[in-house]
């Protein structure tokens, strides 16, 4: 969780959800497990050299571990911002895709390692499987370099999340392409 805690640690969305350096601390690294940690468990999780990133896809079929999620959002999202933080996930959900997709939850790179094409190969990995499978990829960007990257492999953005005053949070579809 070492390198999703420092690729996160200016991420928008996390930043807004805990925005005290030493609260985020303590509390990225539950979150992550909750919200993407069913892709350790089921052989899912995708590092790179030295754990400089790391991918966590869930495969169709699996999702992340609501009943922890919430529970990491009660105890450690501050009272103002909670509700927002329900809404905001209630709005994922609504968006999500009903059929069979991968779903990444979480994907970062080590800070120190950004702009080496870290992200680009633990995307184009699970990707060439979604294309074999012919399923989509669907995930939630929560920056605009994020959206960024994510568009050059093809995601496409299908609405709009917001509560409160967070950041903006964009769910992303790609569509499984033929002879990929």
């Amino acid at each position: 969780m070492a390198a999703l805690t420092l690729a996160f640690g200016a991420d928008p969305a996390c930043r807004w959800a805990w925005p005290d350096p030493q609260q985020y601390l303590e509390a990225f690294p539950p979150f992550a497990r909750a919200f993407g940690g069913g892709a350790i468990f089921h052989g899912t999780a995708y590092y790179y050299k030295g754990f400089s990133g790391v991918a966590l896809w869930l495969a169709p079929g699996t999702a992340p571990d609501e009943e922890s999620l919430a529970k990491v959002i009660e105890e450690t999202v501050a009272d103002g911002r909670k509700g927002a933080m329900f809404s905001i996930f209630e709005q994922m959900d609504a968006v999500h895709p009903r059929e069979a997709h991968w779903y990444l939850p979480l994907i970062g790179v080590d800070p120190a390692h950004q702009g080496e094409g870290i992200g680009s190969a633990l995307l184009s990995h699970v990707l060439k499987v979604c294309d074999s499978q012919k399923v989509s990829a669907y995930l939630e960007a929560t920056s605009p370099r994020s959206g960024a990257l994510y568009e050059r492999y093809g995601f496409e953005v299908v609405g709009r999340i917001r509560a409160g005053d967070s950041p903006e949070i964009l769910p992303m579809l790609r569509k499984s392409r033929p002879n990929s």
